[in-house]
């Protein structure tokens, strides 16, 4: 915790931008939540006690697939891939983009007791924003029509927002917060990618030949899986919702 404590005292700016991005996030998904919600008519608050519950529950769930990351043959070490997406993706197909949001955040906070950070909080933040790239865009979708065809094309949808903005992301901030943040030289994160992968030679080619096939990955799989158990747990949701 101490160790905790003292890396967010020496990157108070970049912590200050990653609150700056979690309220923008937020108000992205609270404004087009709020607007369909409007536009059918529902009444019913963005965030009742069942939703805060559910979403406290499927919050520690995501922070342990979080923690449970592993390292991929294509990409360096500090990209590595998890499916904490999942619990936060089939909570905002069933409540909206705002659960989900909120998911996303809560394992980071959750992730951050018990782990620390190993990447000077570049990694945490990579994971909560281009996570909510893929959530946000997917339940928007959703939220317009609930039906099967709607959920494919959203989780479609997020899956390509998720591997183009992840890779625009990591190419023009995230890694050079990084090298700046971890005391690794651009060149040297380069070079790690070039041993992997030759063809890696510069932060273009790093995030086309890692960045992207790993969102893209993950991306997949947790629509897959989304898929696959959503139709059984949303009845389970939407009574626990209105306990």
């Amino acid at each position: 915790m101490n160790g905790l404590v003292k890396s967010v005292q020496e990157n108070v700016v970049f912590f200050l931008e990653f609150a700056g991005i979690v309220v923008l996030m937020t108000a992205i998904a609270y404004a087009a939540e709020k607007y369909i919600r409007k536009k059918e008519g529902v009444t019913e608050r963005i965030l009742t006690t069942g939703k805060i519950t559910i979403i406290g529950m499927f919050s520690a769930i995501a922070a342990i697939l979080h923690m449970l990351d592993f390292p991929v043959p294509f990409a360096p070490f500090f990209y590595k891939l998890d499916f904490s997406e999942l619990p936060a993706l089939i909570a905002a197909f069933a409540f909206g983009p705002v659960a989900g949001v909120m998911i996303e955040f809560c394992k980071i906070l959750i992730k951050l007791l018990f782990k620390n950070t190993s990447t000077a909080f570049v990694g945490d933040m990579a994971n909560f924003v281009i996570g909510c790239s893929f959530l946000v865009p997917a339940s928007i979708t959703y939220l317009f029509r609930k039906s099967k065809k709607t959920a494919v094309i959203g989780c479609v949808i997020g899956t390509l927002c998720m591997t183009v903005f992840g890779s625009a992301f990591n190419a023009v901030y995230l890694i050079p917060a990084f090298s700046k943040l971890y005391g690794m030289p651009l060149e040297e994160i380069i070079g790690i990618g070039t041993k992997i992968n030759p063809a890696i030679n510069n932060t273009t080619t790093l995030v086309m030949y890692a960045v992207a096939p790993l969102n893209l990955l993950k991306g997949s799989v947790v629509s897959l899986v989304t898929m696959l158990v959503y139709k059984k747990l949303s009845p389970v949701l939407k009574k626990t919702n209105r306990i």
